[in-house]
């Protein structure tokens, strides 16, 4: 479908795409996919041609999945491959898209804002700088649980005042769910903290603290490629993580690309703008069910569904169809 045919199929729809970060990879991601659609195979094969090694390989024997620079170009090919796919099999066109953390990426290139080869060379770049930001075993991330977001964010500020580091609010995933990214010790500090106002605490098994103050010599080094990378506006309007926001011109999507890596991801705003437009499906379009599981909390979101494998896709085909009035 054309930047133009995916533009004016998308106004007339009530059905948003999400599209998950890092976390949500699987060994053996889109298998069952690849045995009936050539297309996931082809898709692979281009972004492996882009970035000079097999990612499908990765995916399917999980050799190195789990490395930054490895997970981002891989989870963003599984998602564009199942796009590919949906529109393939006459899915609806989405009214908007969004992405979290690296499902950014993964929008624009559904949107045709940048090419998957110019995407997974940017994303494995990303990967490498965000692990040389901060040394292994340095750098830690946890979701905080059951305390508003202000209590979050005092307590990381309380807890970056002894200089020792920092940590910051990372990821505003939903009400009551945020997640804190930063030096080890003062993660662990917030946790304890958290713990004792009533709240709970999850260390997340990650190596790289993303979307905090600790990433922007990173982003630095990372503007310089956004600014040699062919981008243009987006066929379906992409909400940005760091404001839940629609950029109006270019330069405004290469800012919020390099601010993302060192900024919160407001994903809860996104959601809220999303209902707010009066979006009542959404569809996960990736590996796993993070964010479908999310929106099933919200209150205007008739239907969430995930199309990680063939049935659910399926599923969520029809019945966005018939919820759309496209079919009986």
């Amino acid at each position: 479908m054309s930047a133009k045919q995916l533009e004016q199929a998308a106004q007339a729809t009530k059905t948003a795409f999400l599209f998950p970060g890092q976390g949500s990879q699987k060994v053996g991601m889109l298998a069952e996919f690849a045995e009936q659609f050539s297309g996931v195979q082809e898709t692979f094969a281009e972004a492996s041609e882009a970035i000079g090694y097999d990612l499908w390989h990765i995916a399917q024997s999980g050799e190195g999945l789990n490395q930054t620079e490895n997970t981002q170009p891989v989870l963003l090919t599984a998602s564009i491959a199942l796009w590919r796919v949906w529109l393939e099999l006459g899915g609806v066109a989405p009214k908007y898209l969004a992405g979290h953390s690296l499902g950014e990426y993964s929008a624009l290139v559904a949107a045709n804002s940048m090419t998957l080869a110019d995407a997974v060379k940017l994303v494995n770049l990303r990967g490498k700088l965000m692990q040389t930001a901060v040394p292994e075993g340095e750098g830690a991330m946890a979701a905080i649980l059951g305390l508003d977001d202000a209590k979050v964010i005092e307590l990381c500020k309380i807890a970056s005042q002894s200089g020792q580091g920092s940590v910051d609010a990372a990821n505003y995933n939903a009400q009551g769910q945020v997640v804190i990214a930063g030096s080890v010790a003062l993660v662990q500090e917030v946790m304890a903290q958290a713990k004792e106002q009533s709240g709970k605490a999850i260390a997340l098994p990650v190596s790289v603290p993303s979307h905090c103050s600790l990433m922007k010599p990173a982003a630095e080094q990372f503007a310089q490629a956004l600014e040699q990378t062919a981008i243009q506006m987006p066929s379906i309007p992409v909400l940005q993580n760091v404001n839940a926001a629609i950029a109006t011109d270019v330069a405004q999507l290469r800012q919020a690309l390099t601010a993302q890596l060192y900024q919160s991801v407001q994903w809860t705003k996104t959601m809220q703008y999303l209902q707010a437009q009066g979006i009542q499906y959404v569809a996960e379009c990736g590996p796993g069910t993070v964010l479908v599981n999310l929106a099933k909390r919200l209150p205007n979101i008739e239907k969430a569904f995930p199309i990680d494998t063939q049935s659910r896709m399926e599923d969520a085909l029809n019945a966005i169809l018939v919820a759309e009035g496209k079919i009986a």
